[in-house]
């Protein structure tokens, strides 16, 4: 394991939306750190088209929920993305985006101290 990874508590994913599911990139680092990922939560930011790459995060919940990790409810996402944000990069509308990205945050933030307090006294074995 790399360092890195191993010591996270939780994770935020970011995917776009690519042939409604996320791109091939993202599973073979998803798969490549395997274990890196159980016991732990795991929250997303997608983006896209018309579905913000919903469709996306759904595919990439079955996976995680193989991981033995544990995925957020809430999400993040940019629908239309190319038009969410201006000329450098900053979001058009922020007030929504600011709202779900704090949901987001306080899920995986109380998953991951419950997961990391449960596995002090209990070890997660896969």
């Amino acid at each position: 394991m790399t360092p890195r990874p191993a010591g996270a508590d939780a994770f935020v994913v970011v995917t776009p939306e690519y042939n409604h599911s996320y791109p091939a990139g993202l599973k073979n680092v998803i798969d490549w750190h395997n274990q890196q990922f159980h016991a732990k939560p795991v929250a997303f930011v997608s983006y896209g088209g018309i579905s913000g790459g919903l469709r996306a995060v759904e595919h990439l919940r079955a996976v995680f929920a193989e991981l033995h990790a544990v995925t957020t409810r809430d999400t993040v996402s940019f629908h239309g993305a190319r038009e969410c944000f201006d000329g450098n990069g900053q979001p058009k509308g922020p007030v929504g985006p600011a709202a779900a990205a704090k949901a987001l945050l306080d899920q995986v933030t109380w998953w991951a101290r419950i997961l990391r307090d449960a596995k002090a006294t209990t070890p997660y074995t896969a």
